[in-house]
């Protein structure tokens, strides 16, 4: 497996993809950053996506993912957001938000969690869930953000186990085995990138994700197979950090 490279050699400063680490909590800030992507389908481009962290005035963050896809008589716009709580390695999901318009049935969820209170709140149908949350929870999002930052905390990792939670309420455990290393070309360009697989046997569908240890193990490219039959694929094609906002001036 690819080994970790030294802090000092993940300082870009034309990128700002530095790891901070304090000596006493080993804490670990990625700083804000928006990632944009290719998205193909038989080699074709049918589409983009975009990756975004942010940073909110309450101490939050924002972490959301967008993607919109034409292809043939097909069209699909699809936006998730989590926002969450980030304490040095560990991602804390307050809530999560999809909203999905094109071919096809609309879709629309929100939910707002109390991990410390075991709630979940659907704020589409006004309904509380009683949830007894695992430790490490995640909503369908946040969980992308918790493995950038697990495989930053400990690169020899191999294995990798979620429980996210569902817009049904119900809770699943998702699981990324490693699965080699790759050197790819990607429209951003050659990169050394860590390759996991995820399989769910029951829907037939597989799904390898490339992460590049280069860019603070930034997802660069993912590619989904159902059936035997290849999905859309996501090739990182830029990626820049976002300045934080400067006060207006009076």
């Amino acid at each position: 497996m690819l080994k970790s490279l030294p802090y000092t050699a993940l300082l870009f400063s034309s990128l700002a993809f530095n790891v901070v680490a304090t000596e006493k909590n080993d804490s670990v800030v990625i700083p804000a950053f928006n990632a944009k992507y290719t998205i193909l389908h038989k080699s074709k481009t049918v589409g983009e996506a975009t990756r975004e962290l942010t940073y909110l005035d309450n101490g939050l963050a924002q972490y959301s993912y967008h993607t919109d896809i034409e292809w043939l008589i097909f069209s699909d716009i699809r936006e998730e957001t989590s926002i969450v709580k980030l304490e040095g390695y560990k991602v804390t999901p307050k809530s999560f938000e999809y909203l999905r318009e094109g071919t096809g049935s609309d879709k629309h969820y929100k939910w707002r969690y109390d991990t410390e209170k075991n709630t979940a709140v659907d704020e589409i149908k006004e309904r509380t869930k009683s949830i007894k949350f695992p430790e490490n929870i995640q909503d369908s999002l946040s969980y992308h953000l918790q493995h950038r930052l697990n495989m930053i905390a400990n690169p020899e990792q191999e294995h990798f186990v979620y429980p996210v939670i569902k817009t049904s309420g119900s809770i699943k455990n998702y699981v990324y085995q490693y699965d080699g290393e790759e050197e790819l070309m990607l429209p951003y360009g050659l990169v050394k990138t860590i390759k996991l697989k995820r399989e769910v046997i029951e829907k037939k569908r597989v799904t390898y994700a490339w992460f590049a240890p280069e860019l603070d193990y930034l997802l660069v490219k993912l590619h989904q197979i159902k059936g035997d039959v290849d999905q859309f694929e996501a090739q990182l094609k830029s990626v820049t950090a976002i300045e934080p906002a400067t006060p207006a001036k009076k």
